[in-house]
């Protein structure tokens, strides 16, 4: 059955007339009166009947309505779930590996909360390739780090940085075996330098461009690493008597050209 012809059938069912039915629906009475006998023809059986100077439902007209109310609904609930996907562009959202776990979850959650039927697709890269990307227009936003006295951004979280080793790994070794971010990392900067400014005698043994890679020859011993508190998982333990690192923020970026997920009512949810 036509689901046009249907909702026509209960317009008439909340008038009773075909007059008022076919006006409420802007049609002439005579395409109303054919729509509603193709109906009757294709139910096989009376649905209208006339007593007195008004029309009503049959019995059968009657059980149709019940039926008709539930497929309409079912309809026009399919159609907006549907609808829901017009125009839908994908987010392709930059995220550093060592916030994967603690930032990232945060983000998607406001962005499904924002827009349920969004995807993201997320890119894991050192944020100064995902600075790069977004100049260059390979994603539609970055969460990256930024110095504290920077306005970049939309703030996120702040993030401090601490030293981290194996539980029995030997602090007071020298040189002091060091694991740690690639060279573009404030982690990396900041640590070879108080290093050296305190002539702490170190070998840098490893350079990484992933947390979970920096974590691992952490806690297998080969050295002591330098990364934000947010990184540290239970595989490793944070270093109380060492120099103090510097403090970042955490924000998000956006490209030039605006993705329409991202409105000020997005950016207000995150």
């Amino acid at each position: 059955m036509d689901i046009e012809a249907l909702r026509s059938y209960l317009t008439f069912s909340e008038t009773g007339s075909f007059t008022r039915a076919a006006k409420q629906i802007n049609r002439t009475q005579s395409a109303f009166s054919a729509q509603m006998k193709k109906l009757e023809s294709e139910a096989g059986t009376p649905l209208f009947e006339r007593q007195g100077r008004n029309m009503m439902l049959t019995e059968a007209g009657l059980a149709l309505k019940a039926h008709a109310e539930q497929i309409l609904a079912l309809h026009d609930k399919a159609l907006h779930q549907v609808q829901k996907y017009q125009n839908k562009t994908s987010l392709r959202l930059g995220c550093p590996e060592d916030y994967n776990e603690t930032i990232l979850p945060k983000v998607i959650s406001a962005i499904t909360q924002t827009e349920p039927t969004c995807s993201v697709q997320v890119y894991s890269q050192p944020s100064v390739v995902l600075r790069e990307w977004l100049d260059e227009g390979k994603i539609d936003a970055a969460i990256v780090t930024r110095a504290p006295d920077s306005e970049e951004g939309y703030w996120l979280e702040s993030d401090r940085g601490v030293w981290i080793a194996a539980e029995d790994f030997n602090v007071s070794q020298r040189p002091l075996p060091l694991v740690l971010f690639q060279t573009d990392c404030k982690y990396h900067a900041a640590a070879i330098d108080i290093l050296a400014k305190r002539s702490v005698s170190h070998q840098l043994i490893a350079c990484c461009n992933t947390a979970s890679a920096q974590r691992s020859l952490v806690s297998a011993g080969l050295g002591v690493g330098a990364m934000g508190q947010l990184s540290v998982n239970k595989d490793v333990v944070i270093i109380d008597n060492m120099p103090p690192l510097p403090n970042v923020d955490i924000v998000l970026l956006t490209g030039a050209t605006a993705h329409p997920l991202i409105t000020q009512l997005f950016i207000a949810e995150i």
